[in-house]
């Protein structure tokens, strides 16, 4: 099934808003064997994703997207820039990026998930405090047409996971949600670095673990993807970061050896930066890699030195989105990893 984005032409609506998302017209709906906006039938060859897509700025990036004919796009967060406790508004931030005409031609097109982060979220660096963090959820679920009947709308978090392809090509993506349930940040008073480590915090809760575990056990794919807004290996940074949380980074990390899950690899998003880091974990039986991208609408230009002790591609620092790509000709398929930006420049390319 393919994710058809609401379209607003002038006067003439083709949109139904609901009370707090944005229906299907009906004229659009047909019938499909299918979870909400994502064809599970689909075999995925090529997946691109992205995060930091500030809806007031220029959405240059969506042609080169749609010039890499994408079997599926992942949203790693910050899919918005709202900052706010004012649904209402929220909502018409999300519906300002359904009105872009090239993004509705890629959700016609293209299976579409995702996951947030902070700014959509509805607060900058928000944890398991934030007051409208279920309303927030609501307007995200609705943005990417998830069906009212995903256990995603039952319980708590917006955490979720897609199983795509045919038997023997299977891909397995897993969105975790690293904010709903998220222990409180230690703030650093000098500001440098930002925060000090919260030794004993929590990024997932109890129940999302659970699930986590349950869901990496139960995997038939050939490859699995864990994405989240933040970065999960790059710890050397001042900003967000899994690392922040150590207790949780190894639970992590530990959990992926225990149940060895078939080529695993991560994606991130939120730093406004796009590289490849790697780490060997003693056990997995392959080097793990974070592929990070970021953004869609801003970069941080400035940002040419920062260290990585877990960097294996170049550091890109000018508007970029990720790609995916998929060989299943062999007996353990193959992935190449692209970074690439405006005009579809490539800023570099790995194959795992």
């Amino acid at each position: 099934m393919k994710h058809f984005c609401t379209i607003l032409f002038g006067m003439s609506m083709i949109t139904l808003l609901s009370a707090q998302g944005i229906a299907t017209p009906q004229h659009l709906t047909k019938k499909r064997t299918t979870i909400g906006p994502v064809d599970v039938k689909q075999a995925v060859t090529t997946l691109a994703f992205g995060s930091c897509n500030n809806q007031e700025k220029d959405q240059m990036m969506w042609k080169p997207i749609l010039s890499n004919t994408p079997d599926l796009w992942v949203w790693l967060g910050d899919n918005i820039y709202a900052d706010t406790d004012d649904m209402a508004l929220m909502k018409k931030m999300y519906q300002k990026v359904l009105k872009e005409p090239d993004y509705a031609q890629l959700c016609q097109k293209t299976s579409v998930m995702g996951i947030w982060d902070d700014h959509d979220y509805g607060q900058n660096d928000g944890d398991k405090n934030y007051q409208k963090k279920e309303e927030s959820k609501a307007l995200m679920l609705n943005f990417l047409e998830v069906p009212k009947d995903d256990p995603v709308w039952k319980r708590e978090g917006a955490y979720q996971s897609y199983t795509m392809g045919p038997a023997g090509s299977q891909i397995k993506v897993i969105l975790l949600d690293g904010r709903y349930f998220r222990d409180e940040l230690v703030p650093n008073p000098s500001k440098t670095p930002r925060y000090f480590n919260n030794e004993t915090g929590d990024m997932l809760g109890e129940a999302q673990w659970k699930w986590l575990e349950e869901e990496l056990r139960n995997s038939t794919a050939q490859i699995n993807i864990i994405a989240c807004g933040i970065q999960f290996v790059h710890d050397e940074h001042a900003f967000e970061k899994w690392g922040n949380f150590p207790a949780a980074r190894q639970r992590f990390f530990e959990l992926l050896v225990k149940i060895k899950p078939t080529k695993t690899l991560l994606l991130s998003g939120d730093r406004h930066i796009s590289e490849v880091s790697k780490i060997d974990l003693p056990g997995l039986g392959y080097p793990l890699y974070d592929f990070t991208s970021s953004g869609l609408t801003h970069a941080y230009s400035g940002n040419t030195t920062e260290t990585n002790r877990y960097r294996v591609s170049p550091l890109v620092n000018q508007r970029s989105f990720g790609v995916l790509r998929i060989d299943w000709s062999a007996p353990s398929p193959r992935i190449t990893m692209e970074a690439r930006g405006l005009d579809n420049i490539e800023f570099f390319k790995l194959e795992f």
